[in-house]
C-alpha cells in the first residue's frame, strides 16, 4: 500500500512530530511505502507560544519527509492536494489536533480524494479543543467532513465525534508506546546524567506547560506539609507555552524553590530517557485532556504514574495497578503522593506496568487506520 502521512514531522519538533515519524516507521514495518508531508510553516510566529518550532537534532533515518505545506497559504494547500490527486496514493493519514489547521488540511483532503481512489482518514487528537476559540466548530467541521474515517486515541474524542453527528467509520485505539527514545536506563545512571543528588526521590512533570495541564494544581499539592517533610523534589521538564509569572508566584508563595528542579526549555529526544528514568513517578495533574503521549513514554520506561480523572487519561492507567487516578485537586494529588512514598509502592506499580504495556502496539494503530479507510 502507498501511504502519505500529513502532519508535523522533522524539521519540526515536539510530540506530534515524534508520533508521526514513529507511525511512518510502523507502516514501513508492515511493508507499506510511506511518505511524510510536513509544514514549511506550521504556525505564524505570533501564534506560536514557544521558543522555536524547529528541531536542532539530526533528521530521522530512513524516512521520506517532504516539507511543503504552509498552514496559511492556500496556494500551497492546492499544490499539495493536486499532487496527491495525481499520484493516487492508496491512503492519506492526516493528524488533526487544532481547528486552526482545518482549512489547510480540509482543502488538501478534498483535492486528494477527487481522484476517486485515495482514501482519507484522520487521527483526531481532539475535535473539541482544550482551549476554545471563536470559529472552532466550523473550522473543525470543514476538515472532518472531508474524511472517510477516523481513529481516536480516547473514548471521549470518539464520543465527541458522534456528538457532532459525524457517522463515518471510527475506531478507538489507545496511543501506542513511545518506544523511540531509547532503552530504559538504571535510575542511578539517569540521576548522574542529570547531575541530581541520589539521596532525594524525584517526581516528574513533563511536557509543554499550558494552563490545562495543571502545573499550578501540582505546585499547590507539593506544598503539603507531609511532602515537605520527605526527601523528595519535583522536576519540571518542559517549555512554558504561556506566561510563567503565575507559576513563579505560587513557587514563592509556598517557598518551593529549594524543592524544585527546573528544566523549562524544550527537552530534546536524546535527553528524554534521563528525565523519565530518574523519576520515581510521573505526575500528570491535567484539568482537562483527551489522551497524553506522556503516559506512553512513562509506560515505555516503566515509570509509575499519577493522572487526574479527566478526559481519556484514566482509560490507560488502572488505578492502584500502575499508579493513581485522582480528582484534579491539590489535596487528592498530595494524598496519593504521600501514599506512594509511605507504602513504598514503586516496585509494585512497575510490575503492573510491565503487564499492561503489552496492550499498546503500533501494529494495532496501523491496522485500525487501514480498517476505517474502507
Amino acid at each position: 500500500m502507498r501511504v502519505v502521512i500529513i502532519g508535523p514531522a522533522y524539521p519540526l519538533r515536539g510530540g506530534l512530530a515524534t508520533y508521526n515519524e514513529r507511525l511512518a516507521q510502523a507502516f514501513q514495518e508492515a511493508g507499506d511505502e510511506v511518505r511524510l508531508v510536513t509544514f514549511s510553516l506550521q504556525y505564524p510566529g505570533f501564534l506560536f507560544p514557544g521558543q522555536t518550532q524547529f528541531s536542532t537534532g539530526p533528521a530521522p533515518e530512513g524516512l521520506d519527509i517532504e516539507v511543503s505545506l504552509n498552514s496559511v497559504n492556500p496556494l500551497s494547500w492546492w499544490k499539495v492536494g493536486e499532487k496527491l490527486r495525481r499520484e493516487k496514493p492508496d491512503l492519506v493519514v492526516f493528524r488533526f489536533w487544532l481547528p486552526f489547521m482545518g482549512p489547510a488540511l480540509g482543502t488538501v483532503a478534498r483535492l486528494a480524494a477527487r481522484n476517486g481512489h485515495t482514501r482519507v482518514v484522520a487521527i483526531t487528537d481532539n475535535v473539541i479543543p482544550h482551549e476554545a476559540r471563536p470559529g472552532d466548530r466550523p473550522l473543525t467541521r470543514y476538515f472532518l467532513s472531508a474524511c472517510h474515517g477516523f481513529v481516536t486515541m480516547s473514548r471521549s474524542v470518539l464520543a465527541d465525534l458522534r456528538r457532532l453527528h459525524f457517522r463515518q467509520p471510527a475506531l478507538y485505539r489507545p496511543h501506542p508506546l513511545y518506544d523511540n527514545f531509547g532503552p530504559t536506563k538504571p535510575k542511578a545512571s539517569a540521576l548522574a546524567a542529570l547531575k541530581l543528588d541520589p539521596s532525594f526521590g524525584y517526581l516528574l512533570f513533563f511536557g509543554f506547560i499550558r494552563a490545562y495541564k495543571g502545573l499550578d494544581i501540582l505546585l499547590e499539592a507539593f506544598a503539603d506539609e507531609r511532602l515537605a517533610a520527605l526527601p523528595v523534589k519535583l522536576i519540571i521538564a518542559g517549555e512554558y507555552y504561556e506566561d510563567a509569572a503565575p507559576y513563579e508566584a505560587l513557587i514563592r508563595q509556598h517557598n518551593l524553590e529549594s524543592r524544585l528542579i527546573r528544566a523549562t526549555d524544550f527537552i530534546p529526544n536524546e535527553q528524554v530517557a534521563d528525565y523519565f528514568c530518574a523519576a520515581d513517578m510521573v505526575v500528570q495533574p491535567y484539568k482537562n485532556a483527551t489522551q497524553s503521549g506522556v503516559s506512553q513514554i512513562a509506560y515505555h520506561f516503566g515509570r509509575p504514574m499519577l493522572v487526574t480523572d479527566v478526559g481519556g487519561l484514566a482509560e490507560l492507567i488502572p488505578d492502584g495497578e500502575v499508579g493513581y487516578v485522582v480528582p484534579p485537586a491539590p489535596q487528592a494529588i498530595a494524598d496519593a503522593l504521600v501514599d506512594f512514598y509511605a507504602r513504598q509502592r514503586e516496585v509494585e506499580f512497575m510490575a503492573g506496568l510491565a503487564a499492561k504495556r503489552q496492550e499498546f502496539s503500533w501494529e494495532v494503530m496501523v491496522a485500525a487506520l487501514k480498517e476505517v479507510a474502507g
